[in-house]
């Protein structure tokens, strides 16, 4: 799926696609995890899967303070186990686990209101 809000405006945060395999961010293709960051942009995110989910993970971005956190979990949602997202309870930082298209989606709409919001997804199959 592809949407643009506007298309003459080059925001290096912004998720303008997402397709099997990829997610496209202020212009850059990216074909593995990605942190996407309201304050700084997008960068590698270490876990290539589901599976590979570790405390170590969300601890490193509950260290950046954000309100809101989107995981995007691929293709489907899938929950973690909670004592994974135990870094967030403990800074009271929100967390909402969904799919990818709909993290992505989430994002943008959260970025367009100032909030200070972190994605971290998996690249949908």
């Amino acid at each position: 799926m592809k949407f643009e809000l506007d298309p003459g405006a080059q925001d290096l945060r912004r998720i303008t696609a997402y397709r099997s395999g990829e997610i496209v961010i202020g212009g850059v293709t990216w074909r593995a995890s990605v942190l996407v960051d309201s304050s700084s942009g997008a960068e590698p995110w270490p876990p290539s899967a589901f599976e590979h989910f570790a405390e170590t993970h969300f601890e490193a971005i509950a260290a950046r303070e954000p309100e809101i956190v989107l995981l995007g979990t691929g293709g489907r949602v899938r929950f973690p186990a909670p004592g994974l997202l135990v870094p967030f309870s403990r800074r009271a930082i929100g967390v909402e686990i969904m799919d990818t298209g709909a993290a992505c989606r989430s994002f943008n709409f959260l970025l367009g209101e100032g909030r200070r919001v972190i994605a971290a997804l998996l690249p949908p199959p």
